[in-house]
């Protein structure tokens, strides 16, 4: 039975595109339409605001690269973000359909990405950036990590705007009816995420940045945001519809909780390891 309170996504206010430029002709051919979506510009935003808040972190003292060399490593973040995103989704999600037509793996315009996949993509490139500058990739990572939240809390909502990767049906005041998943209420579960492994992890990694000496152990933010990140999508896995192509794994689990689970354990033994070792010497930290 449809609840009375339950909300019709129909009836927001909201829509893929940004904006859409109509189809026109240039040079004698017909271009078009296209369309700035919030998915992407999500993306975007994130980047630049991680950037941002990145180069203030940096003026904290111990920091392990320069403004300089953040200029520089963004771009290979950015590579990481993407293509290793991008690569996740392939492997782990969909590998059926791009192993039959290839060519389909180049299309990022039509959606696709893997957080576990570009978590990892970032994670190569900062350790190959510090292997290559000579400083330490760890706790680039440290740093990185440390605003990654603002790109999952963004990346969350967007997925909501484009009432995507909905949840699970629910007999709750939480119901929201999906357009393309039935007349069911469904858990906005991308609400869930956006405020556990957004808003709730980013306050804590921030806290841990800028009111204790986490900073200095190199290793530990990253640690902690394996954790915490593992286990606030574990949990809300469990409220969100499993991926149609996939389902439930023979485990009994999804694709979602299954990759998370190498995150919390990988997050756990960075935290031990980080605590086991000589904070960075920084004079006045």
């Amino acid at each position: 039975m449809i609840l009375e309170t339950a909300i019709d996504f129909a009836t927001l206010p909201l829509r893929p595109e940004v904006f859409t430029i109509p189809a026109f002709a240039a040079f004698g051919y017909e271009i078009g339409p296209l369309s700035l979506r919030w998915y992407a510009l999500s993306y975007i935003a994130g980047i630049i605001a991680a950037w941002w808040l990145f180069t203030r972190m940096i003026r904290k003292p111990g920091a392990p690269v320069t403004e300089a060399q953040i200029d520089d490593y963004i771009g290979w973040a950015t590579l990481g973000v993407i293509l290793g995103g991008r690569l996740g989704y392939v492997f782990f999600y969909n590998w059926p359909k791009y192993a039959a037509d290839p060519i389909e793996i180049i299309k990022l315009w039509d959606g696709g990405m893997s957080f576990h996949g570009g978590a990892t993509g970032v994670l190569v490139a900062a350790l190959l950036f510090g292997w290559a500058r000579g400083v330490s990739g760890l706790r680039i990572l440290d740093y990185i990590t440390t605003v990654a939240p603002i790109g999952l809390l963004l990346g969350r909502i967007a997925n909501f705007v484009n009432g995507e990767l909905w949840g699970r049906p629910t007999g709750s005041d939480w119901g929201v009816i999906f357009p393309k998943a039935g007349p069911e209420p469904r858990y906005p579960s991308q609400l869930f995420e956006a405020g556990l492994e957004g808003v709730v992890l980013l306050a804590v990694l921030s806290w841990l940045f800028w009111r204790t000496q986490a900073r200095l152990r190199a290793g530990l933010l990253a640690g902690v945001f394996g954790v915490g990140y593992g286990a606030a999508r574990i949990f809300v896995e469990n409220y969100r519809e499993p991926d149609e192509q996939l389902g439930f794994l023979s485990t009994g689990l999804t694709m979602g909780q299954t990759l998370s689970l190498p995150f919390v354990i990988g997050g756990l033994a960075l935290i031990v390891w980080a605590l086991t070792r000589r904070p960075v010497a920084v004079a006045g930290a």
